[in-house]
């Protein structure tokens, strides 16, 4: 159980019987009245929003939630295939459940699968990937004044924003919370 005045920014409850994360949080102390907590909660499963505000001190179950670094392995139709390289076991997961992070995900990549009750419900990339530039228009010399950007595509079909230098076959290293074009690797 954790208490409403003990929440932080990713701290997990469950409502409902799901598994809310809190984006935001905002204790409320009014002239008149008792005090209250005003929260954004985000859905691990369903990825929805909602605001909902609890009384100062209630308490709510908080959602124990495991996290196991697995690789992925392949990608069969829609399903990704995720694998324990210590004991072997493959854990399936769909675009749905992965979210945008399908676009960065590439065979071999190790992930954090968070799992709750047994039930994996979401794939936390590494903040930052190094991917291939497959597709990109050539930079024109003297473009470069005011530093400007292009689109290109990268090797697992995501789209990021780079400048204009960047040529393919280029590896490029991508922040996956925001896509944006972090530099080259070498």
């Amino acid at each position: 159980m954790i208490s409403s005045n003990d929440f932080r920014t990713g701290t997990t409850i469950e409502i409902d019987g799901q598994v809310w994360r809190v984006l935001e949080f905002l204790h409320v102390k009014p002239g008149k009245g008792s005090a209250f907590v005003r929260t954004k909660l985000k859905s691990a499963q369903s990825g929805n929003v909602m605001e909902k505000t609890f009384r100062a001190g209630e308490m709510l179950p908080s959602a124990q939630l495991e996290k196991a670094t697995l690789e992925h392995t392949y990608r069969e139709g829609d399903d990704y295939v995720f694998m324990n390289m210590a004991s072997y076991e493959e854990t399936r997961l769909t675009a749905k459940q992965i979210g945008d992070g399908c676009k960065y995900l590439k065979e071999g990549m190790a992930v954090n699968v968070v799992s709750w009750n047994d039930k994996p419900i979401e794939v936390e990339l590494p903040n930052s990937v190094i991917l291939e530039v497959t597709q990109t228009d050539p930079g024109v010399k003297g473009d470069t004044a005011t530093g400007g950007t292009k689109p290109a595509i990268v090797e697992t079909g995501a789209q990021v924003m780079v400048p204009l230098f960047i040529t393919i076959g280029e590896k490029i290293k991508i922040d996956t919370r925001n896509d944006t074009y972090l530099g080259r690797e070498a």
